[in-house]
């Protein structure tokens, strides 16, 4: 054999040898993430038995209601005064609105800032 020949066996045995060592490394990341995940699993509390399964409500299943809600009125600053902060407006509760007319967008508007619908004419 000539040297260029054992050079090009060298370098295909090298590069065997590499890839065997990645494919076991591989091996031994997947076997390890296995062993990880059936340590969390057995550490989980029980899966419920069906006695302890939720149960529908006495007065049957519970069913959706629609309303208009309106918004309260943010508080108005006096002029001179400090303008409030976002966390001095907490609990902004909304309430239930006299009108039960849903409100509707104008006619050929899309509803939305750049929705893509004509817009009003």
């Amino acid at each position: 054999m000539n040297t260029a020949s054992m050079q090009l066996a060298a370098a295909s045995g090298l590069m065997s040898l590499v890839l065997f060592i990645v494919a076991v490394g591989l091996l031994a990341l997947l076997a390890g993430g296995f062993w990880m995940t059936s340590r969390v699993k057995s550490q989980e509390s029980p899966r419920p038995r069906p006695e302890e399964q939720p149960k529908m409500p006495p007065g049957g299943p519970v069913r959706e209601v629609q309303e208009n809600r309106e918004s309260a009125e943010v508080p108005r600053v006096a002029k001179g005064e400090r303008p409030l902060t976002p966390y001095e407006l907490t609990n902004m509760d909304s309430k239930p609105s006299a009108s039960k007319d849903r409100p509707r967008w104008s006619k050929g508007s899309s509803g939305s800032f750049g929705g893509g619908g004509l817009g009003a004419h």
